[in-house]
């Protein structure tokens, strides 16, 4: 029964680990948002690469439940968090520079 639940979980994980590609359809399609619509976009993915990262951790911590779901879910997450702490770098990088 615990294993069930943590199979939805892991599963649930690595959707939420891959919402943050959403954004790039917009890129893809060249739609414009206005500023506070962006700001909110920016604000959901940072929880949902967040929340992915803590579903996808609690997961793979389980050792009978490790899958190849929690694993790829896990990188995912993490991949996700890098790309927003050298974003987050780069910026703060830059206004120093100026």
């Amino acid at each position: 029964m615990e294993n069930k639940k943590l199979q939805k979980v892991s599963a649930t994980a690595l959707i939420i680990s891959f919402l943050p590609l959403a954004t790039l359809i917009l890129v893809l399609l060249k739609i414009t948002l206005p500023d506070g619509v962006r700001s909110i976009w920016a604000g959901a993915n940072i929880v949902l690469v967040l929340v992915g990262l803590c579903l996808s951790i609690a997961c793979a911590r389980n050792r009978e439940n490790r899958s190849i779901v929690n694993i790829a879910s896990t990188i995912i997450s993490i991949f996700w968090v890098l790309l927003m702490a050298g974003i987050v770098v780069l910026a703060l990088f830059l206004n120093f520079v100026q």
